[in-house]
């Protein structure tokens, strides 16, 4: 075979594989005391130690404007409350903005309810308190803090906050490890599982070192998650800075030039698969690491785990910045530790996916199944890997690979693997195939069957299985339904000009059914397009404006081109009727794309949490997503008012299709009643 250096692969070493953290920083710190009182009264006492040059707000707050300090106390029958939460001498000022009384406390705040208790047995408070702090320049989102006070003595009771803390770590913890589990679900991740077992096929001659080097696999990829991140945080902690902005991670997974690499290092392993040459190491890398074998195994293994890493990053990176965001206030340990949850989650299944292969090395190789395997996988390999260019090409508005394009791609490829499984196709190292084995018989009807399965794709049928893999269905030129849709509108344009008002509202309500009309053209409407059939706005303003004119709510989507579980929930959530129907009548939609390399006007420019200018689309989305709602997650929807009021709290993805509708109706309700969560402009 030909030897060909592992050029492709070693590109990416130098890519570092930062994510983005959205530090949640808090100033403020609780603790909470018990004072006895005598005849079996308590005062439960809750203290805030605020940082210089910030303030939390009074109980005391009326009319709309800051969010009040405010205590929920859970329900008990062995104690009651006497009176009401009192609280220190704050200081009162009249703020011009809000035109009103403001008051608010420097440095500590002191908050103290009386409670008598009624029996003997032990009892503890508890409940939930929230507060908001500002200073001079913003305001921090409201902040929930639970608490669970005993008060068997005068002891203060900050042993019982810290093991409140305890229990908010390993629920945190417990996320990670779903997140994990999560993420090798995605459709980024499993392009990797082929591309592991096909490496170490390639392991060791003996079962220990086969077992050593899928060990060290397993450390390489928790330690390249999980050291970038403690390394982030610790010079975000030493320097003070509130948040480490998503720039890196956003080059990563949506920049043309490391998804081409990514593209590239899969087409070299499908050539190599496929017998064209063996990828081997550089010998001026062997050369540089001591020669002998276990070294240049080593080596491998941590490439191999850094191409798993960065490859994944295209779905696993908003996960990541999800679960730092949720352990990160302020902590230092908190989210390294979350991090190595998450990682050894991830990485596990990759290392029992490493160890198999290793004791396969030792079967016989009679029949050529060895190859054979090789070969499916780099059909697979060929397939997965046109995922990366099409991130590119949605990024960048090539249109290379619109929806037919890439399915035409497919349903080549898998009608070759077809082929190539009943022994019409062959490659040079394969052995001649007299007969058909009922395994090979059942793996081609699966394969044609999926052909199949697909080839309707070509003229708009959705596909829902396969939606986090393909193209948008809006990049499809030849789609029955939207045609179909077109026509129907232009029925209706022609008799609304050439009847009478009601006749055309009639045929209005017959010919086809179409959202109301918006009140202008849609911005950036030439290379943004919203799935089926729905109309929206591209732009977070221009949305804002029509809702207001329209006295509707706003339905905003941060999506992304590259963002495969957007596809998914567009394809198997919003079709569904109930969704379509309230986004289309009762909503205004703003689909904000987060890694658009679109160029905006200078004049639109603007200045980011970060001090830098935002000069693209996606980069002001990006940022504005991260500052407002405390995320870079996507998909996420948010319902909100035409005053930055949030109608529900934000959805992200889950496929569950009732909790959706209700996710809407009861935003729609709040916008009606003049209810909300909370406002994201204060």
């Amino acid at each position: 075979m030909k030897k060909l250096n592992l050029f492709f692969a070693l590109i990416i070493a130098f890519i570092v594989p930062f994510t983005s953290l959205g530090q949640i920083y808090d100033p403020v710190q609780w603790s909470f005391s018990t004072e006895a009182l005598g005849n079996n009264e308590f005062n439960v006492i809750f203290k805030a130690d605020i940082e210089a040059g910030w303030h939390v707000y009074s109980q005391n707050i009326d009319g709309i404007g800051p969010i009040p300090t405010s205590f929920i106390f859970t329900e008990d029958a062995n104690y009651q409350r006497v009176g009401e939460v009192t609280e220190g001498d704050a200081i009162v000022i009249h703020d011009p903005f809000f035109d009103m009384e403001l008051r608010y406390f420097e440095k500590e705040a002191i908050f103290t309810q009386k409670v008598k208790v009624l029996g003997k047995e032990p009892v503890t408070v508890k409940g939930e308190l929230e507060y908001m702090v500002c200073n001079e320049g913003q305001c921090l989102p409201p902040t929930q803090v639970e608490f669970d006070i005993n008060l068997n003595n005068t002891a203060i009771s900050n042993a019982d906050a810290q093991a409140n803390e305890g229990d908010s770590l390993l629920s945190m913890i417990l996320q990670a490890i779903l997140w994990g589990l999560a993420a090798l679900l995605t459709p980024c991740v499993f392009p990797m599982i082929p591309m592991t077992v096909s490496f170490f096929l390639h392991g060791s001659e003996n079962k220990a070192a086969g077992r050593f080097k899928a060990i060290m696999y397993f450390i390489f990829i928790v330690l390249l998650y999980t050291l970038p991140i403690a390394v982030i945080i610790m010079v975000t902690w030493i320097f003070g800075g509130d948040s480490v902005t998503g720039d890196i991670f956003n080059w990563l997974s949506t920049h043309w030039l490391p998804n081409i690499i990514f593209f590239l290092v899969f087409m070299v392993f499908a050539a190599s698969f496929f017998g064209a040459f063996e990828i081997v190491l550089p010998s001026s890398i062997v050369n540089k690491s001591d020669a002998n074998s276990d070294k240049k195994g080593l080596a491998g293994v941590f490439f191999m785990a850094l191409t798993l890493v960065l490859v994944s990053f295209a779905c696993t990176g908003p996960i990541v910045g999800t679960v730092l965001i949720k352990s990160t206030s302020g902590e230092f340990w908190t989210p390294i530790l979350t991090m190595f949850c998450y990682a050894v989650t991830f990485a596990l299944p990759f290392a029992l996916f490493a160890m198999f292969p290793s004791m396969l090395k030792n079967l016989p190789k009679s029949g050529g199944w060895l190859n054979t395997v090789k070969v499916i996988l780099g059909f697979v390999e060929v397939a997965l890997g046109f995922k990366f260019l099409s991130v590119a090409d949605q990024t960048y508005h090539w249109h290379l690979l619109d929806r037919e394009v890439y399915l035409g791609i497919w349903i080549v490829c898998f009608a070759m693997l077809g082929f190539y499984l009943l022994g019409k196709i062959k490659f040079k190292n394969d052995d001649p195939v007299e007969h058909i084995g009922v395994g090979r018989l059942i793996l081609s009807i699966i394969t044609f069957t999926f052909v199949v399965y697909m080839i309707p794709g070509m003229w708009g049928a959705p596909l829902k299985a396969l939606s986090g893999y393909l193209p948008p269905q809006q990049t499809l030129d030849f789609d029955l339904k939207r045609i179909n849709q077109e026509n129907a509108d232009k029925v209706i344009e022609y008799i609304q000009q050439n009847m009478k008002a009601a006749p055309a509202a009639q045929a209005q309500q017959n010919v086809a059914q179409t959202n109301t009309e918006l009140c202008e053209s849609p911005r950036f409407n030439d290379i943004f397009h919203l799935p089926h059939g729905l109309k929206g706005y591209f732009d977070y303003e221009q949305a804002l404006a029509c809702a207001k004119a329209q006295n509707k709510p706003l339905y905003v989507d941060f999506t992304g081109h590259g963002c495969v579980n957007c596809r998914e929930m567009e394809a198997n959530v919003w079709s569904d009727p109930r969704v379509l129907k309230m986004l289309r009548d009762d909503f205004i939609i703003v689909a904000l794309y987060v890694d658009d390399k679109t160029k905006l006007p200078e004049e639109e420019w603007v200045k980011g949490g970060d001090g830098k200018m935002k000069k693209t689309i996606g980069r002001k989305y990006a940022d504005f997503q991260i500052s407002k709602f405390g995320t870079n997650a996507q998909p996420y929807y948010c319902l909100m008012g035409h005053n930055g009021e949030l109608l529900h709290e934000p959805r992200a993805y889950n496929l569950d299709k009732d909790g959706f509708v209700q996710f809407l109706k009861e935003g729609l309700e709040n916008f009606k009643n003049g209810v909300s969560v909370r406002n994201i402009n204060e």
